[in-house]
């Protein structure tokens, strides 16, 4: 077991040489991979990449700060108009995606404020009113969304000679790794243990000086940058968004990432993104059993797996590790 001395190790990503060894080669295959892979797996790598930084988001709000929230698809929507209509005015790219995750951000802050009162089940349905609400807003304020004909948005101009999908792919694939850099940090943190001990116990913390005000609407927003930046994300890859693209079903599907990939984990985030996104594509002719699989998932999760996926992989590491002695 490796012994953590200080908070410089805590964050290391990899403190083993063979994990390093590991990493290192996670890295190249990711690297060369849309040089050797079909245009479209490339795409859906590209999906996942961002895919992941929502699900990681939601993971910080659900995993370790221990609100609930169904609300997600009004952020994702948010995100996603807010980067196209200034992308449309001519902002670059990553400045548009931060002013995209701070809308969203500034909303989930809003949002936050029934979390202060409301638990559980509660604290769920206000979330999913908001994110009706803004579902609604956008449908009927064409203003906003565009109207029927939707809102185009500009394409990322590919550099460096690659062709547009390769570069997409590492683009994303680079925040991506910001993001998930940033999310160890943040959990290792003040911030994270604050997070940990409202998940808890929200009354112990309180009297051990917690702020739950303070913690429990950075959480939110900080949830709800992720998930804008996902939104925005999103929008650039489809070139064109529309309201009904973003309905309760995108908050349920990042609730069914969560749970299966792993609470609390921030790996998890990311084999639960590649989860949703692949039940659809193998069952592209059995559309209507999509939901289906996605409730006997939660299920057997909660019986058979609390962990998720990140739970399996935690246990198939351990016994490679121990092997032949178990």
């Amino acid at each position: 077991m490796d012994l953590i001395e200080s908070y410089r190790d805590e964050l290391a990503f990899a403190r083993r040489p063979i994990t390093r060894l590991l990493l290192a080669l996670l890295v190249t295959a990711l690297a060369v991979f849309p040089w050797l892979a079909p245009e479209h797996l490339v795409f859906l790598a590209t999906l996942v990449a961002l895919s992941s930084i929502g699900v990681m988001g939601q993971n910080l709000l659900i995993g370790y700060a221990g609100q609930i929230s169904f609300g997600q698809a009004g952020f994702l929507a948010i995100g996603a108009f807010a980067f196209g209509h200034l992308r449309a005015w001519g902002a670059p790219f990553l400045v548009a995606l931060i002013l995209a995750g701070a809308a969203a951000a500034l909303a989930g802050g809003v949002v936050g404020f029934p979390s202060l009162r409301l638990k559980g089940p509660y604290l769920a349905i206000a979330t999913l009113g908001f994110g009706v609400a803004v579902y609604q807003m956008f449908v009927n304020w064409e203003v906003l969304s565009g109207g029927r004909s939707g809102l185009a948005i500009a394409r990322l101009q590919p550099l460096f000679g690659l062709s547009a999908s390769r570069f997409q792919y590492y683009v994303y694939l680079l925040l991506l790794a910001a993001f998930t850099l940033a999310s160890y940090n943040l959990i290792a943190s003040y911030v994270g243990r604050a997070w940990v001990a409202i998940r808890d116990s929200d009354i112990a913390a309180e009297v051990n000086g917690v702020n739950l005000t303070r913690y429990k609407l950075l959480a939110f927003a900080v949830s709800s940058f992720y998930t804008g930046v996902h939104g925005a994300l999103y929008a650039q890859v489809l070139g064109h968004i529309e309201p009904q693209i973003f309905n309760v079903l995108e908050s349920i599907t990042l609730f069914v990432a969560v749970i299966v990939g792993g609470v609390a984990s921030i790996e998890g985030s990311i084999l639960g993104a590649l989860f949703v996104l692949l039940v659809p594509k193998v069952l592209a002719d059995f559309r209507e059993m999509v939901p289906v699989v996605y409730g006997v998932a939660i299920l057997l999760v909660m019986i058979f797996e609390p962990l998720g996926l990140y739970g399996r992989w935690l246990k198939t590491r351990l016994y490679f590790q121990l092997w032949p002695f178990r």
